[in-house]
């Protein structure tokens, strides 16, 4: 995925919002945990280019095992489940959703190591041929893209609709 990551975790968690209604954090802070978590994967791509110099795939570095983002949810479930009222809670669980929606959108057309760290081996529905460069262009001209695009509509219909609420309401 490029560019579908933030939009994503903006549809997760006005989705999460709609059906967990008592939620004891204001719905701005909820939407922010959600697109916040939802890129934090990609937050390894600094080590990646300053620090690593691109010698490893990026995807597998700790930020994008699926291990990581599942045991994170698990904690922020016990922790909610715990303390019902407690914001923190709330907020590692809807950053940790979006971590976890990260790595599963990843593997549509990019590699992931579902089994890391006990198994080396890639996962990716979908392989994307080395046909352009700048690498980006064969991504951008693959029909998954479509889907990406796909899901940047669908985020902005949802944020129109939720304004138009809003302003409806007022």
């Amino acid at each position: 995925m490029l560019i579908a990551h933030l939009p994503s975790g903006y549809i997760l968690a006005t989705y999460l919002l709609e059906r967990v209604r008592n939620v004891p954090v204001k719905a701005s802070w909820v939407i922010a945990a959600g697109m916040l978590g939802a890129v934090a994967p990609d937050f390894d791509m600094l080590y990646f280019f300053f620090v690593d110099h691109g010698q490893v795939h990026h995807h597998r570095y700790i930020s994008h095992w699926p291990l990581l983002w599942l045991c994170l949810t698990a904690v922020s479930l016990g922790w909610c489940w715990l303390a019902r009222t407690s914001v923190v809670g709330w907020l590692l669980l809807v950053f940790s959703l979006g971590g976890l929606l990260h790595v599963i959108l990843d593997t549509l057309a990019g590699d992931i190591w579902w089994l890391a760290p006990f198994v080396d081996q890639r996962y990716a529905l979908v392989t994307v041929p080395a046909r352009f460069k700048p690498w980006w262009l064969n991504y951008m001209a693959h029909w998954t893209f479509v889907i990406e695009l796909s899901i940047c509509a669908w985020a902005c219909l949802r944020f129109w609709r939720r304004r138009q609420a809003l302003v409806s309401a007022a």
